[in-house]
Formats: C-alpha cells, structure tokens, sequence
C-alpha cells in the first residue's frame, strides 16, 4: 500500500509567515542554534505540531527561512540595477547592514548544513550572473570595467569589499574600512567617467 506524501501548509498564508517571522527573529537575536521547531512554535505563539506541518524538518524551516531572505535581496539587487547609477547602486547593495547579524548566522550555519550550503551557493551564482550581465551591458562590446577589469571581477572586487566590511562591522572591527569606502568612491568616479567616454 502505498503512502500518501505528507502535507506542507500554503506557501502564502499568515501562520507560515510568522513562523518565519519568529525563527528570523530567534536566529538575528539568539543564533541558528536557537532555531528549533519548539523555540520557534513558542515565539510565534503556535503549537509545535503546527510547525511539523508546515516544515517537516528544521533544515525545511531554514531553507524556507534563506530563500524569503533570498527573496528580498534579489529584489533589492533588481531596483540596484535598474537605477540610474546602477554602478553606484551596487555598491550601496553590497555594503548594506540591514541583514548583517543575519548573513554571519546563514555563513556559519552554511560550515555545519551542506543542504543549507548548497542553497546559498545556487542563489550566490545566479546574483553574480545577473550582476555580470549589467556589467557587461554598461562597458559595451569589450566588456571591460577600469583598468581592463572584467564584469566578473569588477562583480566579485565590490562584493568581496562590501561583504569584508559588513561581517567586520558585524563584530566591531573598523580598521581601515574608511579608507576602503573611500577607494571605492574613487573608483565609481573613474568607471562612472569612463563609461561617459565609450557612449
């Protein structure tokens, strides 16, 4: 006899949304650690049972979690590149900190879940082609960004700058970060100029 497959709760309702609400707000507060169906049925004032149905598993209820994340920052990095300094743009995108304590939670929890890794590498590549895709439309045919950069690089150079000082923030550290933002305004100076030239 066969078995049926198990039920999941509507992607769209109200109880699932606070309960990820509530493991959100238990992993910026407390750490992944604290994510447990119990914790999370507790803060969202739900019966733990009622999280099984929703999330099977916890590794569901963090995938969940990343992708309403992912979500927001695909959107953020959307309006980014569709602005009228999308060079500019970018850069802000990279050196947010609304999602700092959130970001170092999913990085180490990525080191312990390879479901989790996975996950944020499939979502990692796709941002960076779509990044590389603007890039490449911005400095024309030769596809090359200052100083003979390619649109990959010049992707990986202000994500790798902006994501230094956001986890180094996230822990106090500020050694040489101003003088980090400053190179890096300098240089949308020079890509913003050189662009001019080749249009």
């Amino acid at each position: 006899m066969a078995v049926a497959p198990r039920r999941v709760g509507a992607e769209g309702s109200a109880t699932r949304a606070a309960m990820l609400g509530a493991a959100e707000a238990l992993m910026r507060d407390e750490g992944y650690g604290a994510v447990s169906t119990r914790r999370v049925a507790t803060r969202a004032g739900l019966k733990p049972s009622l999280v099984h149905y929703y999330f099977p598993t916890t590794d569901d209820l963090l995938i969940a979690l990343f992708r309403r994340g992912a979500d927001q920052s695909d959107e953020m990095l959307e309006a980014a590149l569709s602005a009228d300094d999308p060079l500019r743009a970018l850069w802000d995108f990279f050196a947010d900190t609304s999602r700092t304590a959130l970001t170092l939670e999913f990085m180490a929890l990525a080191n312990h879940r390879k479901t989790i890794r996975s996950f944020m590498v499939e979502h990692s590549e796709q941002m960076r082609a779509r990044q590389v895709e603007l890039l490449s439309r911005l400095f024309g045919k030769a596809g090359t960004g200052l100083d003979g950069c390619p649109p990959a690089g010049l992707s990986l150079v202000l994500a790798g700058i902006g994501r230094a000082l956001i986890m180094e923030g996230g822990l106090g550290v500020t050694a040489g970060h101003a003088e980090a933002r400053a190179f890096v305004e300098q240089w949308l100076v020079r890509l913003a100029a050189e662009r001019e030239l080749q249009d």
